[in-house]
């Protein structure tokens, strides 16, 4: 029986694929180094701040424990899912580049101040990229809300994009409670999320030769000729429906 690990085993064979994990790993490293030395030269520069009406009308308050919740339940989905595919890893590893890439060149030439009564976040993991310091001018659009939606897009089955997507909406809303960010901000964010999605499936497909996408063809075409599980049925279509998945991607 074809197993969804093999997914992973057949594919890290392909040297466009390996070459593309390492250098997206190296280029991830580079931005957990330099991007907290950016923030804290921001977070130093003075900035405008920007009328907002909405936010006006929204009295201000600490969810920081909501937002941890939401922001980390979905990466640990994004984790379990990118174990049993190797393309969504890669699209997602590129795409979060081009969105890391994006904000650190739209906070650098755009400085801006936080919205007047913003509540600090509280992330026991802040220290990993932020140091010590806390970040409040890493604006123009929602690191938070644009990496939801990204990995909305990057995951494969509609119900794991539907807990994304609605998880995004969710943060958003929290964002904009706890006045963390301008309402613009929190709007743009999804567009930007597309783009980064287009652009990291573009680089995840440099990894894919096309020969692989007849391997897979051929894997799921192997199931139809493997005899049925009697006594779990259900996890045979699921581990067909992995390799679909694989394929649909490439179209």
């Amino acid at each position: 029986m074809y197993k969804p690990q093999n997914l992973w085993v057949n594919q890290w064979k392909v040297l466009s694929f390996r070459r593309m994990i390492y250098l997206g790993a190296g280029i991830m490293i580079m931005i957990a180094i330099l991007f907290p030395l950016l923030l804290a030269n921001i977070q130093r520069r003075e900035g405008k701040v920007i009328s907002d009406a909405v936010l006006g009308l929204i009295p201000a308050h600490d969810v920081s424990l909501l937002v941890f919740i939401v922001l980390y339940g979905v990466i640990g989905l994004l984790l379990v899912r990118v174990v049993k595919c190797p393309l969504t890893c890669l699209t997602m590893i590129w795409g979060y580049i081009f969105l890391c890439l994006t904000r650190a060149i739209s906070i650098s030439l755009v400085p801006l101040e936080p919205p007047h009564g913003i509540i600090d976040l509280k992330d026991p993991f802040s220290f990993l990229f932020y140091h010590a310091e806390v970040i409040t001018k890493d604006l123009f659009f929602s690191g938070h809300v644009s990496t939801l939606f990204l990995i909305a897009l990057c995951l494969p089955e509609q119900r794991e994009k539907a807990i994304a997507l609605i998880a995004s909406g969710l943060m958003s809303i929290l964002l904009l409670i706890q006045h963390v960010h301008y309402t613009m901000d929190i709007l743009v964010a999804p567009i930007f999320s597309s783009l980064f999605w287009l652009g990291g499936r573009s680089m995840a497909r440099i990894g894919f030769l096309p020969d692989q996408k007849i391997k897979l063809i051929q894997a799921s075409a192997a199931f139809t000729e493997a005899k049925p599980i009697q006594t779990h049925p259900e996890l045979e279509d699921k581990e067909r429906e992995l390799v679909e998945q694989q394929i649909k991607s490439f179209q």
